[in-house]
């Protein structure tokens, strides 16, 4: 079977070009999306984290016109922005600068919207911070799909969000404190509501096989998208690397962290290495892997193959148990 790819819904940047960053032009976008095209990845959302004014001013006009522009056209379909309205609490914030989180601002939101001249798709806020609900209803009522992360959020604050038009949940598992309470914590929230949808890191990093199973379990392979997260790392050899943040390190493994705060600083991977650590794990069919690396990412965003190029890029191997990018995909 063939497909024309996979949709990524968070893609922070790709070999050193990071989408948030002050040196970001519209020729550097063009470069790393064209890259990160080439791996299988069908179409995917430019995310900007938590940032100044200043970087979203910079940063939001390049990627709404990448958006508009006719060689991304079915290709990057929008953009998610996630942040500033995280919590800044330790775990929580995880890589995002602690002094860049703002409570939710709906003026701030509004200039953000405008920056980006309509072509905002996804949204992450921390659920329990005072405003949340009226800036997701805001969004909402924008076409923007709004998801919950970066959260110390309880079931009531979850269930709030929802009933203000919160659909998603971003990164489950991730993006939280590495001790939390056994039972009182944002993961079991997050997977108790049936209203949103949970998107996970597959990458082989960030979430163990038992939780990516308990997760699907959980969710339903309806309710459940698989993105890669990936740093603006992603693609370039291992080291040691400085960031606007902190430094952070990249493993021989794919494996980046931060160690000052022992924390994961995005993903190394792209969506078929996700993928392929997905189908490598026995949890789900070929139709169900499609379903969540596919169909679901598109479906969130209320779109459909429909948007796509009418190309088939990734082959599936049934003897490897394996996506592959179709050498012709290219040429």
């Amino acid at each position: 079977m063939n497909i024309p790819g996979f949709v990524d819904l968070q893609v922070n940047g790709h070999l050193g070009v990071d989408f948030g960053g002050p040196d970001l032009t519209d020729e550097r976008f063009a470069e790393a999306a064209r890259q990160v095209l080439a791996t299988g990845t069908a179409a995917f959302l430019p995310t900007l984290g938590t940032a100044t004014m200043d970087v979203y001013e910079h940063c939001l006009p390049i990627l709404a016109r990448a958006v508009r522009c006719d060689e991304f056209r079915g290709r990057v379909p929008g953009i998610h922005i996630e942040g500033p309205f995280l919590s800044g609490e330790p775990g929580a914030v995880g890589a995002h600068n602690p002094d860049w989180v703002r409570p939710p601002d709906l003026d701030f939101l509004k200039r953000q919207l405008e920056l980006a001249d309509g072509t905002v798709v996804l949204l992450t806020v921390a659920p329990e911070l005072e405003g949340a609900d009226e800036l997701a209803r805001h969004a909402v009522s924008q076409g923007i799909t709004v998801s919950l992360g970066h959260t110390l959020g309880r079931p009531e604050d979850f269930a709030r969000l929802a009933a203000a038009g919160a659909t998603a949940l971003t990164h489950l598992a991730n993006g939280a404190p590495n001790m939390m309470h056994r039972h009182h914590n944002p993961v079991w929230a997050g997977l108790a509501n049936d209203d949103l949808t949970a998107m996970i890191i597959t990458d082989g990093h960030h979430l163990p096989p038992a939780v990516i199973k308990s997760i699907v379990r959980a969710k339903g392979v309806e309710r459940t998208v698989v993105v890669s997260d990936a740093a603006h790392l992603a693609g370039l050899p291992p080291g040691r690397y400085g960031t606007a943040e902190a430094e952070v390190v990249l493993e021989p493994s794919g494996r980046l962290h931060n160690p000052e705060r022992q924390c994961l600083a995005g993903s190394s991977a792209v969506m078929i290495q996700c993928m392929n650590h997905l189908a490598s794990l026995g949890i789900l069919g070929l139709d169900d892997l499609i379903a969540v690396g596919l169909d679901n990412p598109l479906a969130l965003i209320g779109l459909d193959r429909g948007v796509l190029r009418p190309v088939d890029e990734v082959a599936w191997d049934e003897e490897d148990r394996e996506f592959r990018v179709k050498a012709t995909a290219r040429g």
